[in-house]
């Protein structure tokens, strides 16, 4: 399967490499298993995105287990009546507590856990009832003990791992339960074989599933990084840039810490296109992509292409003398790369100018005020002479 999942994907997992997550689709995944910085980030995801699903599962199991306990009443017959419905109260009263910390959500970590001790409350539980009914009345259906274990193959959010640990369980708590019963060993095969094949059948719809999810998961992640990323750098592209403006702008807001703003333009980079060639042309703006990603090295710092040969970096929490001084560091840097120019009437080789603007949002103006400012910072620094870094 993970040969099929390369050939549908490989044409574009080159555009968004290097990434984890296009390494991870290549590799495949066969034993459901990721690198382990990845199956943490899915199984948080996991988490997150089955919550609704376990909401309903556990509403939807613990009415059928009420509706089972009237059925019990009308099946099974006194003295057996008693023991059976107090094990349906004591399953129903884990079902209520679980119930209660997963709708709280305060701990997310045990969600898991959590939704594990429902599937085997109920496949205990119902294993428990049966070798009690069986002792009376050995025609008292026992396939529901495979309802549980479909629960917990698709209805529940586990993965396969931990649905099979679950239905393995339950499987040897009924064998326990009708050997205490004393049922005869030919039925009590029967029963347990239809029980293993019925689970190998929800085994192997719960690996088909799950094998999708994480497929999904990757794709997902990878386009988002198309939408979010300039496919020739790799930097962040303006809509990304746009959204993370916005945020950080808040973010400063909230905590009163200065943003600044770099807009960086390639000095005649239309000469250069046009001297070089297109291609040399994608090459220097990879190159300045790669200075511009180095820059931007703190967490919540960026580096974007704008557009064409317009670059910029948005830095978090840094005073305006700072953010001059990596300006003209990033200048000499591209400067001192030596990439020839030779449509270039100035030092020979490609260099940028620098527009800088640095503000602490709610002192010192609006969100748009920033961009204006590091615009106009650019464009002097355009008029007079290019390769230098105005503010």
């Amino acid at each position: 399967m993970s040969e099929v999942t390369v050939s549908t994907y490989h044409v574009w997992l080159d555009d968004v490499r290097p990434s984890p997550y296009a390494d991870q689709l290549s590799l495949g995944f066969r034993w459901l298993r990721f690198s382990r910085v990845l199956e943490r980030e899915y199984r948080a995801h996991m988490l997150e995105d089955s919550f609704e699903l376990k909401r309903i599962a556990l509403s939807v199991a613990t009415l059928i287990w009420l509706t089972l306990a009237l059925l019990d009443m009308a099946l099974v017959g006194q003295p057996h009546l008693g023991w059976v419905l107090a094990v349906r109260g004591a399953v129903l009263v884990i079902l209520l507590v679980c119930a209660a910390l997963i709708l709280q959500r305060r701990h997310p970590q045990l969600l898991l856990p959590l939704s594990m001790v429902c599937i085997l409350a109920l496949g205990i539980g119902a294993a428990v009832i049966v070798g009690i009914a069986h002792d009376a009345d050995p025609s008292y259906p026992y396939e529901g003990l495979l309802l549980v274990s479909m629960a917990a193959y698709f209805l529940v959010g586990l993965r396969l791992s931990e649905a099979l640990a679950c239905s393995l369980v339950v499987l040897l708590a009924y064998v326990l339960a009708e050997w205490l019963a004393g049922l005869p060993a030919s039925r009590l095969i029967n029963n347990v074989l239809f029980l293993a094949f019925g689970n190998l059948t929800g085994a192997v719809g719960c690996y088909l599933l799950e094998y999708k999810s994480r497929e999904h998961f990757l794709v997902s992640r990878l386009m988002r990084l198309l939408a979010d990323h300039d496919s020739l750098t790799g930097l962040h592209n303006r809509r990304s840039f746009n959204r993370q403006f916005e945020r950080l702008w808040r973010q400063a807001q909230r905590n009163d810490q200065a943003i600044a703003l770099l807009l960086c333009d390639i000095d005649h980079f239309k000469a250069y296109n046009d001297c070089y060639g297109h291609q040399a042309g994608d090459r220097a703006l990879q190159r300045v992509g790669a200075m511009i990603e180095q820059a931007a090295r703190r967490p919540l710092d960026m580096g974007v292409r704008l557009g064409g040969e317009e670059f910029a970096v948005l830095l978090f929490d840094i005073a305006p003398e700072e953010a001059m001084r990596l300006a003209d560091a990033l200048r000499e840097t591209l400067e001192r790369a030596g990439i020839p120019h030779r449509g270039c009437d100035g030092a020979g080789v490609l260099t940028m100018s620098v527009g800088v603007a640095c503000l602490t949002p709610g002192t010192q103006g609006e969100l748009s005020q920033l961009y204006e400012q590091a615009d106009r910072a650019l464009y002097e620094a355009k008029a007079f002479g290019r390769n230098r870094v105005a503010t």
